[in-house]
């Protein structure tokens, strides 16, 4: 029944540091007859925020960023952010808002505790969400810094520091990164991170040389079966988030994961200290991540989700994993105590007539079942 409901997948897996399984089914291009294949480039959507993290931590060992840094030290903007006393308008049409209680920092930004909204796609529920959808760095146009500018006007949800949301931390972050380094975002990742590992294939959408080499996009319709997703929006994708965006390969990606497994050092080049990697895939926050999601058992780290409860999450971890997920159906996951990595995806827009995306995470088990 996965192969009616699903185009494709690729599933790569690792043990103790060595690819131990790579395979690819299905179709990249099921009108044009394309097979998916090992090395088909996929869209990774929010799995472009783990590297995001990464590239920040690099410039704090540097010294050129810290993570209790004001966000406003670098988009001087934010020094004037103000937080929402309540989701809804009052008589005169205004939202009150009230003063930060502590300024937004780096630190909340990898924490998702930054009380931004606006990740995209959100359901508007209140006049706050409304501001937010319309506000979002998705909507609208402009370079990252333009858009992170036009953001910084926004009220927070909450207080900094008080509670995780997915939103656009990520987003901003990539544009603090830029501004401590000094050179645009996708050059900093293509020399500080891509080029050491060898990531040949990782770009942003609008710098894919050849875009039809990427797998489509499908979804379900009302009767369950596929249909393509007009995804040539995307493909012209003219600036650089660092919540979403990237294009990459099984491969690619799983040399950036088993960077992370082996404490910083991939095939003989160090991206980060080992400790900085340890504390990055820490828990900081231990509670209130992904709740609206019904799932239980996860933390997050510095830039990522963690384990923090594998007997209450729905698939065989363990206490310490850590991994991340992006929209299309891709995933990947790295657990310290077994020694397994994975990188396994599809590239599938999730629609109300989707289901949960299963099959990922039957793969993953399967992995671990395996031990």
């Amino acid at each position: 029944a996965w192969r009616e409901s699903r185009s494709g997948f690729i599933a790569m897996l690792a043990r103790d540091g060595r690819v131990v399984h790579a395979s690819a089914t299905g179709w990249a291009d099921i009108a044009n007859g394309v097979p998916m294949r090992i090395d088909t480039p996929v869209r990774m959507a929010s799995m472009t925020k783990p590297i995001t993290a990464v590239a920040a931590h690099i410039l704090i060992e540097e010294g050129r960023l810290a993570l209790d840094h004001p966000v406003a030290r670098y988009v001087p903007a934010f020094a004037a952010t103000r937080v929402a006393a309540t989701t809804d308008a009052d008589d005169d049409g205004m939202l009150p808002t009230v003063e930060p209680s502590a300024p937004l920092t780096v630190r909340h930004l990898l924490q998702f505790t930054a009380g931004l909204g606006g990740n995209g796609g959100d359901e508007v529920e209140n006049d706050l969400d409304r501001l937010w959808a319309e506000g979002s760095v998705y909507a609208g146009t402009g370079s990252l810094a333009e858009r992170i500018e036009r953001l910084a006007s926004l009220p927070l949800y909450e207080q900094p520091g008080t509670s995780w949301r997915y939103g656009a931390s990520a987003d901003v972050l990539a544009r603090v990164v830029e501004v401590a380094a000094g050179e645009p975002f996708d050059a900093f990742l293509s020399s500080r991170i891509f080029e050491p590992l060898g990531m040949e294939q990782t770009h942003f959408l609008g710098a894919m040389d050849d875009p039809s080499r990427m797998a489509r996009v499908y979804t379900q319709d009302e009767g369950g079966d596929l249909v393509l997703v007009d995804a040539a929006d995307t493909d012209e994708l003219a600036w650089t988030p660092g919540g979403s965006g990237l294009v990459s390969t099984a491969a690619d990606y799983m040399r950036f994961a088993l960077m992370l497994w082996n404490e910083g050092s991939y095939d003989g080049t160090r991206i980060l200290a080992a400790e900085t990697v340890r504390n990055l895939r820490q828990p900081h926050v231990a509670s209130g991540v992904l709740t609206e999601a019904d799932l239980d058992g996860i933390g997050w780290g510095l830039g990522m989700a963690v384990i923090v409860d594998a007997d209450a999450t729905p698939i065989p971890d363990r206490n310490g994993d850590f991994w991340w997920a992006g929209y299309y159906g891709t995933t990947f996951f790295v657990s310290p105590e077994t020694g397994l990595v994975g990188v396994i995806l599809s590239q599938n827009e999730p629609s109300e007539y989707s289901g949960l995306p299963v099959d990922l995470y039957v793969a993953q088990g399967l992995a671990f079942a395996g031990l």
